[in-house]
């Protein structure tokens, strides 16, 4: 076979990790005088490594999510006080394997979004099926549905290994409808064992003013945090800082 012809093969195979590379390797191996066996391998690799990329673009692809951040991108110096040990344990994802959720309660813009964020992008890349809402969009848009296209949201979102409802509460009140549906998912993922990471800017405490019904909130409660991390976020507002920061970068170019 030509070099044409084997990559006319290999595409045909699905094997493009091979075909992008093998020339490479060809030079490769005539260079480094690299025995059958050692080429072999490192071709294999290859399409290995292109698979496990594009199964992780898939599932990032899938997940919602509108940025891949990690918690090595978090300026933790700004708010010391921040529960950084905490965050990096929920990292390890064992929270997903033993069914547990994580709810990170505090103050706007001292980093509850980009933990859970990162969270979630850590999760696509060890194999986790997730799912990324902005909560109270993503329950006013199912408050609007028919009861079949509420029912087809509700097993879609029951499907992923973890849930991440950022931003809970932020318009202050949801609609019954949209109650509802936070109840269905804690409860039923609750009883799969699969996870959820709430953000919120509210405390636990005044849930049942935001949902309107003290029962509702007493159940979603009971469930979200029976097996769950709760982590508190104090301090200043990262988002103030960087207009400040823009603020004066203006002033400074005047």
């Amino acid at each position: 076979m030509t070099m044409t012809e084997i990559d006319r093969t290999l595409r045909e195979l699905r094997l493009s990790g091979i075909s992008a590379t093998l020339e490479t390797r060809i030079v490769q191996a005539q260079a480094c005088e690299q025995s059958f066996i050692e080429t072999f391998s490192l071709i294999l690799q290859d399409e290995l490594d292109r698979r496990r990329s594009r199964l992780i673009d898939r599932r990032y692809a899938k997940s919602g999510l509108d940025e891949r951040v990690t918690l090595n991108d978090f300026d933790w110096r700004f708010n010391p006080k921040l529960p950084r040990q905490a965050s990096f344990e929920l990292l390890t994802l064992k929270f997903i394997a033993e069914g547990a959720n994580a709810l990170l309660i505090g103050k706007p813009g001292t980093g509850k979004s980009h933990i859970a964020k990162a969270l979630a992008y850590q999760a696509t890349l060890q194999g986790h099926q997730v799912r990324y809402l902005e909560a109270d969009d993503a329950l006013a848009q199912y408050s609007l549905g028919t009861a079949d296209e509420q029912q087809k949201i509700l097993r879609t979102l029951l499907e992923p290994d973890v849930l991440i409802l950022d931003d809970l509460f932020l318009a202050r009140r949801i609609a019954p409808v949209g109650a509802e549906l936070l109840q269905a998912l804690v409860h039923q993922r609750y009883k799969r064992r699969r996870s959820i990471v709430v953000t919120s800017n509210r405390v636990v405490q005044d849930w049942a003013k935001y949902l309107g019904d003290t029962t509702m909130s007493g159940t979603i409660l009971d469930r979200l945090m029976h097996r769950c991390a709760l982590l508190e976020f104090e301090g200043k507002s990262y988002r103030l800082k960087e207009a400040a920061a823009r603020l004066a970068r203006s002033s400074t170019d005047d």
